[in-house]
């Protein structure tokens, strides 16, 4: 918006208007170049010619109203001019972001100013004071201002910003000239500067001497004074410096002094570990942002590795490394919480299982990739299914179903994800997984695979029509197509597809007399004479020297003569074994799971 207002002013200026904005400025807007308008070139070779001063005298100063007034007088000629003054002055009163919009008009109107080292360093100083600090530095390496007292000693500022606290001091003596050329308070924020870097670097002492000049009573300073101290093991004198700071200092201040005292505690083994930790979470729970957090996290990290507490080892290296507060140690520290995790999650753990599988879920993105990765999930899924939590087991195989697998590996894992939702009483969730993943051309096999399941889950919905439509062009789909005419009671259907499945005569297996006894009870109660004798005959001799002899000659006596009673105790005696095979034990647990989870209240609310 700075923008905006210089052109404004302009046509204020055209119009015979004098008075200036006395709003702050807003947003920027195009400048008269950059729509196409009149430039103003000349101005870059006039300010290329003039000395660049330091220090206060490099940023004039000039009220607001005086500024407003001197671009809107301004002639075409005297224009550029205003406005290198008006930004100086906007720079002298610490408003970066508004010097940036007041340069990058006259840059639009005359391009060959981002050829002149004094507006370079302008356009440098101002993106430091707005906290970009890259653009800043890479406006001041013009190799013009390398010597620049003035350009040294921002460069020395940003770079303390950046934690470059060997870089910061190397600018040091080549910025002293712009240092002493300022006032104590055109000072403070360098003395800081220099004072953070020394005190990273261990130069502990002559950050005392430097702050000596700061008052007494300066919060930022003392917190400073403090780190020093006790880092020259003048423990007294540092922690009164930092308790001061804990009721002077702005909330930063006070989180760096509490920081700062609560290591001098644990090196003076004057704090517990375990009360050392739950302080660290408080600090880092109200305190977000910049390197005092970093520390925080990296000491709550050391903590919970020495007291064995994976979760807040997890906890703490996630967030640095989430965040990009790492630093160079990103990938060792990927490293170690990568181990962190597996160790947590092998059968070996003394973790409980469900706390195991929630590490799993709040950390997935730092397990390892591709093989290992997957094995790693594999062995905890198949932990959850033993130990029967389903769900859970469901929803880390859906993660890897929707994050890792591509293209046919979704096939065998949908069918999986689907089986542990029925498994969970949730055979609407295993419909739904079955079909977010059908647009992929799978194999027949595969395919008849993920239709057998899909029938399960829709015949334990009620939805009977659609799972049998779903069993259509499947191989071997009778003895599932039965089971579901079976549990319906539907004795038309069951006679009808089973008269197909009957085995051959001879040794029956438990399936094979659950087939045919099946059969028989359908052929009764459809009352079908004729076909019952002729069951019979078929297979007498077959169950004679069986267990379900009994069951099988009443079952094919003449309807008339069968007492109920002795039908529904026949009934009751049949083999327990389903001839859909592991689909007709599914479709009977996911039937008693859904029952059992409609019967469960659910947990009260939190």
């Amino acid at each position: 918006m700075i923008r905006l207002l210089l052109a404004a002013s302009v046509a204020a200026a055209s119009a015979g208007h004098s008075s200036a904005p006395d709003a702050a400025p807003l947003p920027s807007a195009p400048s008269h170049g950059a729509r196409g308008g009149p430039v103003l070139p000349g101005f870059a070779a006039a300010l290329a010619e003039r000395p660049m001063p330091a220090g206060a005298a490099a940023w004039p100063k000039m009220s607001r109203a005086e500024g407003w007034s001197r671009l809107a007088a301004a002639s075409s000629a005297e224009r550029q001019g205003a406005r290198w003054d008006f930004a100086n002055s906007l720079i002298a009163d610490g408003r970066g972001a508004d010097a940036l919009g007041a340069l990058e008009v006259m840059r639009a109107d005359d391009p060959d100013l981002s050829l002149v080292p004094g507006w370079l360093r302008a356009k440098g100083v101002a993106a430091i004071q707005a906290a970009h600090l890259e653009d800043g530095m890479a406006a001041l390496a013009d190799p013009m201002l390398v010597s620049d007292a003035e350009s040294c000693l921002w460069r020395l500022r940003a770079l303390t910003a950046q934690g470059q606290s060997r870089r910061a001091l190397a600018q040091l003596h080549c910025a002293m000239p712009a240092l002493n050329a300022r006032g104590w308070r055109g000072r403070y924020p360098f003395i800081l500067a220099v004072a953070t870097a020394g005190v990273a670097l261990g130069q502990n002492r002559p950050v005392i001497d430097w702050l000596a000049i700061l008052p007494d009573q300066d919060p930022a300073a003392n917190l400073l004074r403090g780190e020093a101290m006790l880092a020259l093991n003048d423990t007294q004198e540092g922690k009164l410096r930092l308790a001061r700071v804990a009721l002077s200092g702005d909330a930063e201040q006070r989180a760096a002094a509490e920081l700062a005292t609560l290591r001098v505690d644990l090196a003076g083994h004057t704090v517990p570990t375990a009360e050392a930790a739950k302080r660290l979470d408080r600090l880092t729970f109200t305190w977000r942002g910049d390197e005092v957090e970093k520390q925080a996290l990296h000491l709550r990290l050391d903590l919970a590795m020495k007291m064995h507490d994976t979760s807040a080892a997890l906890a703490a290296g996630a967030a640095l490394f989430r965040y990009g507060a790492a630093g160079p140690d990103a990938g060792a520290l990927s490293e170690q919480l990568r181990g962190l995790l597996a160790t947590a999650l092998s059968p070996q753990s003394k973790l409980p299982l469900p706390q195991a599988a929630g590490l799993f879920w709040d950390y997935r993105d730092l397990a390892p990739a591709g093989a290992a990765g997957d094995r790693l999930v594999d062995s905890l899924i198949d932990r959850l299914q033993g130990a029967g939590l389903y769900m859970r087991a469901a929803d880390l195989l859906q993660y890897r179903l929707t994050a890792t697998a591509q293209d046919i590996e979704q096939g065998p894992l949908s069918v999986r994800v689907a089986t542990l939702r029925i498994l969970a009483g949730r055979p609407e969730l295993a419909v739904r997984s079955l079909r977010e993943t059908d647009q992929v051309a799978y194999p027949a096999s595969m395919l008849a695979d993920r239709r057998r399941v899909e029938a399960a889950a829709l015949d334990i919905l009620g939805r009977r029509a659609e799972a049998l439509a779903a069993l259509q062009d499947v191989p071997d789909a009778a003895g599932i197509a039965a089971e579901i005419h079976w549990q319906a009671r539907d004795w038309a259907h069951l006679a009808e597809v089973g008269e197909s499945a009957l085995p051959a005569p001879g040794k029956l297996s438990d399936v094979g007399q659950a087939v045919v006894l099946r059969h028989a009870i359908a052929l009764a109660m459809l009352r079908r004479e004729p076909a019952l004798t002729r069951l019979h005959a078929r297979y007498a001799a077959s169950f004679a020297t069986l267990p379900t002899a009994a069951a099988f000659a009443l079952l094919t006596a003449m309807p008339d003569t069968v007492d109920p009673a002795a039908l529904a105790k026949a009934m009751a005696s049949l083999p327990s074994a389903s001839p859909a095979g592991e689909i007709g034990d599914l479709i009977e647990e996911g039937r008693e799971a859904m029952a059992t989870a409609a019967a469960t209240p659910p947990p009260p609310p939190a």
